[in-house]
C-alpha cells in the first residue's frame, strides 16, 4: 500500500495552454478528480486548484498549480508545508518527452529534465524522493523544436492515445494506493494505447 497524501498534476495556467501537451499532468488530475467526484476549487494560498477526497480508502489532497510550469514548486511546497506532507507521500504527474503518446510510467525519485519537476525538487530542498507519473507526449526529434512541441496541441490520434493512457493511469492510481507501487507499475507499464 502506498501512503499518498498529495497528488499533483502539472500544467500552465490559462485557456491558451489548456489543450497543449505540457498540460498532460493537469489533464490526468482533472480526470482523477472527475472519476472520484472530488471538486477542485481555487485556493490562492496554495497557488492552485485544490480538492480533498477519498481514493481507495485513503484521504488524499489534489493540486493543480496555477503558477507557470517552471514555478510549480511554489504551489507544491506551500501545500506540503502547510499539511506537513513528506516528499515520499507526494505523486506528481507531468508530460514526458522521452515516452511516446499512449505510454505512462511510474517511478520514484531520480533526475528529470522537466522544468516543473526540477522546480519542485529545488523548492523541496533538493529532495527527489517524491513519486512521478510520467505521461508520454513524444519527442519532436530535434531539441530546437521541443518548446513548440510541448506548447502545441497534440494531433487528434495522439490526443486519443494520451487520453487512453490517462484513463488507465486513473485506474492504476487506486491500485497504487491499495496494493502499492510494484503492483501499479506492473499493470501500467504493460499498457500501450493503440
Amino acid at each position: 500500500m502506498a501512503d499518498l497524501q498529495l497528488i499533483v498534476g502539472l500544467g500552465n495556467p490559462g485557456p491558451e495552454y489548456e489543450n497543449t501537451r505540457h498540460n498532460a499532468g493537469a489533464w490526468y488530475l482533472n480526470a482523477l478528480a472527475r472519476h472520484y467526484r472530488i471538486p477542485l476549487t481555487l485556493e490562492n494560498k496554495f497557488s492552485g486548484f485544490t480538492g480533498r477526497g477519498n481514493i481507495a480508502g485513503q484521504d488524499v489532497r489534489l493540486l493543480i498549480p496555477t503558477t507557470f510550469m517552471n514555478r510549480s514548486g511554489q504551489a507544491v511546497c506551500a501545500m506540503a508545508s502547510f499539511y506537513r506532507i513528506a516528499p515520499d507521500n507526494i505523486l506528481v504527474a507531468f508530460d514526458e518527452l522521452d515516452l511516446p503518446p499512449g505510454v505512462v510510467r511510474l517511478k520514484t525519485g531520480g533526475s528529470s529534465s522537466q522544468n516543473g519537476v526540477r522546480d519542485i525538487v529545488s523548492k523541496l530542498a533538493n529532495c527527489k524522493d517524491f513519486h512521478r507519473l510520467r505521461i508520454g507526449i513524444g519527442h519532436p526529434g530535434d531539441k530546437h523544436k521541443v518548446t513548440g512541441h510541448v506548447l502545441g496541441k497534440p494531433r487528434p490520434e495522439e490526443q486519443q492515445q494520451i487520453e487512453a493512457a490517462i484513463d488507465e493511469a486513473v485506474r492504476c492510481t487506486e491500485i497504487l494506493l491499495k496494493d502499492g507501487m510494484t503492483r501499479a507499475m506492473n499493470r501500467l507499464h504493460s499498457f500501450k494505447a493503440e
